[in-house]
């Protein structure tokens, strides 16, 4: 993929919190680095502050902890979306997650010190002040709902849910860590993925 080509699917995905004209475009893309993950490599792991932000131009991320020795998975990122440990990077104190590529990977990336020089920025001040706030909230509103999801929802449903956002990587995604993101054993994911092929 050319990087004008990542440049326009970036821009694109951009829309929802921020649209910049021609001007401010080409300072913001300044402050822009393009980096590829293979897949298994980390984007971020704990106890190293994490001093980027990603944007997925292709491939996958999945977001786990260890626990007694085991991984647990509790959240993926897909095309078009956002990744980071934001915490670790708003506050830049060491983060606790490990952030893996799932696949091959390409990222466009900002880093706390691009954000801080485009805040300086008088031409970029204002938008990007807008974006930190909007892409603050709109995370936050995604934890609050897959939060919400384990009280409201059944598996079967938040599998569901995933299915629309998560597309054909899931068909590529070992099972258990499906399974664990929903909260659920590979054994019950295997039943709902058979009570819903019988359903189709």
């Amino acid at each position: 993929m050319e990087t004008s080509e990542a440049l326009n699917i970036f821009r694109k995905g951009l829309e929802k919190f921020v649209v910049f004209n021609e001007a401010e475009w080409i300072v913001f893309t300044q402050h822009l680095s393009f980096i590829s993950l293979k897949k298994k490599k980390y984007f971020a792991v704990p106890e190293q502050v994490c001093e980027k932000v990603g944007f997925i131009v292709s491939g996958s991320m999945r977001y786990f902890h260890i626990i007694d020795g085991q991984d647990i998975t509790n959240y993926f990122s897909f095309e078009n979306e956002f990744v980071s440990s934001y915490k670790s990077y708003l506050t830049l104190q060491p983060g606790i997650t490990y952030i893996q590529a799932l696949e091959d990977t390409r990222l466009i990336t900002f880093t706390r010190d691009d954000m801080e020089q485009m805040l300086q920025n008088p031409l970029l001040a204002f938008k990007m002040e807008h974006f930190g706030r909007t892409i603050a909230e709109y995370y936050l509103c995604c934890y609050e709902d897959r939060m919400a999801s384990f009280i409201t929802q059944t598996p079967e449903e938040r599998y569901l849910s995933l299915l629309e956002t998560g597309r054909e990587i899931l068909q590529r995604m070992p099972q258990h860590y499906i399974a664990n993101f929903l909260g659920i054993t590979p054994v019950s994911l295997s039943r709902i993925r058979r009570r819903l092929m019988v359903h189709r």
